[in-house]
């Protein structure tokens, strides 16, 4: 295995486009917590509500609770992961040390496909909310036109030139964009709330809606896509200042506080609501200007000027979550190249410690996303599924190092670690089966050319068969193959509909229980993840 990221001091190197080495470690608390935090409050706070409310009507509440507690859970295992890999890119490494190198790589690229595609989504909403005023970027059905297309294009490079800052300038600009992202929210909330008196529409239409769309709001309306963005301080491990401290006060406080502020939004747009709005049923409701439905709210109201700020704020939010985005995926191709999972040319660095070609590489194929997913709702659940799958390692990774390092360092230990990280990897696998499986089979469509692509690129290096990594990395087949049959099955998102919604609820989360089981007797044994863990701290 090539050498690893380290938490050592940066090495000096020469100035200039073509360094390879170490990066800087300028990150502080504050910009770690804004760096999840503006990744976490993006496109999703101006469309999340709108679309929840269209599935599950008065109940949209609960889907970002439901959200945030599953959310939660995950990053609570992620807390104390982080602050045991203090690396960029550090979900790389974590798949390294629980089951070596052929998890590794294939992961690896896994995560990188869920960072890739969210500055593609984010210029999306920018485009989609501009569109109101400049009525040439999407079309009738809410797909891109030819002049929306190279809008999102421009804007991806803005954030890539930002990216090229120093980590530390980077991150200042980022906490300034967070403070902003903060208050709109916050101050739409409440101005929302304090007008809104049509709390009657909470029981319109009780027959418009399911209790099952609870559940099924949360990945195709954009609510756990909406949470995602905590896992930007555990990518950005390799350039914290102090990562053992910082990495879990950021995953966690980011989480909680955007989902304060998310549940906020979602009470405040139904108190808003109008009956009229309702005329047609919850699936119908839409605003004139639909592509911004808090603004549509706030125009109805009279409240001209908190409509305007909205507008402003729909380039501002989204824009803050893709800058961080090529900021966290630049550094898993960093970490890709680092330990030879990708061509070792994505290690270059600037002269001021700056991944350039792996910055460089986030724009040139995340463009390619706005081709296949040209309307934000797409591209949603695509991130959703592809980033949830990812995370359902993270439960297993921490079941697998609490057994093999039972007493090794943790900064941040999670109290009853193995109930949570279990109910977390359970709770991933619920939502990628409510994602439904027409999504589904893109998802794991992709994930079996990622491992087709993976062979052939290990084959052409010429290396040893037996050193792939097959008895590590077998369990995979169960646990896809699985989730993608219980998802044809069943009555969600294009399934055959056998199966009714809870039964499936039910049949997922013991087949989660055998996968756990199966991965835990593929993981590498005791000395193994030592030695893993101890060339990680010592390599250079």
């Amino acid at each position: 295995m090539d050498a690893m990221v380290t938490p050592d001091a940066t090495h000096t190197t020469t100035a200039g486009l073509g360094v390879s080495g170490k990066l800087r470690r300028e990150a502080r608390i504050i910009g770690l917590l804004f760096a999840s935090t503006t990744s976490i409050i993006g496109s999703g706070w101006l469309f999340g509500a709108f679309h929840a409310t269209r599935i599950a009507g008065p109940l949209a509440i609960w889907s970002w609770v439901v959200g945030a507690i599953i959310i939660m859970l995950i990053a609570l295992c992620f807390a104390e992961l982080g602050a045991m890999f203090p690396r960029s890119g550090a979900l790389v490494h974590m798949s390294h040390a629980c089951h070596g190198a052929g998890l590794g790589r294939l992961w690896a690229w896994l995560l990188f496909l869920g960072y890739v595609s969210t500055p593609a989504v984010e210029s999306e909403a920018v485009v989609t909310y501009a569109n109101n005023y400049w009525p040439v970027l999407v079309n009738s059905h809410g797909v891109l036109t030819g002049v929306g297309f190279a809008v999102c294009l421009a804007l991806m490079v803005v954030m890539v030139l930002i990216n090229l800052l120093a980590v530390e300038l980077l991150l200042r600009v980022n906490s300034t964009i967070t403070w902003w992202k903060i208050a709109v929210p916050a101050l739409t909330g409440i101005v929302l709330l304090l007008a809104g008196t049509h709390w009657g529409v909470m029981k319109a239409d009780p027959t418009g809606y399911k209790f099952s769309g609870i559940f099924t709001a949360m990945p195709t309306a954009g609510v756990i896509f909406s949470y995602l963005g905590f896992r930007t301080a555990i990518d950005l491990g390799g350039e914290s200042a102090n990562p053992r401290r910082h990495i879990p006060m950021a995953v966690i406080g980011s989480v909680a506080l955007s989902a304060a502020i998310y549940i906020l939004l979602q009470l405040a747009f139904l108190s808003a609501l109008r009956p009229s709005d309702l005329a047609h049923g919850w699936a119908s409701l839409s605003f004139v200007g639909m592509s911004g439905p808090f603004a549509g709210l706030a125009s109805a109201l009279g409240i001209g000027w908190l409509a305007t700020l909205l507008y402003i704020d729909a380039f501002v939010s989204p824009g803050g979550t893709g800058l961080m985005s090529v900021t966290a995926g630049s550094r898993i191709l960093f970490a890709i190249g680092d330990m030879g999972a990708g061509p070792n040319w994505l290690t270059k660095l600037t002269g001021i410690k700056i991944p350039w070609a792996s910055v460089l590489m986030m724009w040139v194929l995340g463009m390619l996303f706005l081709l296949p997913f040209p309307s934000w709702t797409l591209l949603v659940g695509y991130i959703t599924a592809v980033a949830v799958l990812t995370y359902g390692l993270g439960p297993i990774a921490l079941l697998v190092l609490r057994r093999n390092l039972p007493h090794g360092h943790r900064a941040f230990e999670l109290k009853g670690g193995q109930v949570i990280a279990t109910l977390a990897f359970v709770c991933c696998n619920w939502v990628i089966y409510w994602t439904g499986f027409k999504t589904d089979s893109w998802l794991f469509g992709i994930a079996a050319i990622v491992f087709i692509l993976d062979v052939l690129y290990y084959q052409i290096g010429n290396n040893p068969w037996r050193d792939f990594g097959w008895r590590n990395i077998v369990w995979l087949l169960p646990w896809f193959a699985g989730l993608w049959v219980l998802s044809g099955v069943s009555n969600i998102g294009g399934g055959a509909g056998l199966i009714g919604f809870w039964p499936g609820v039910v049949l997922v989360a013991v087949w989660s229980l055998i996968v756990i089981r199966l991965a835990m007797r593929a993981a590498l044994g005791v000395p193994e993840t030592a030695a893993m863990m101890a060339r990680m701290e010592n390599t250079s």
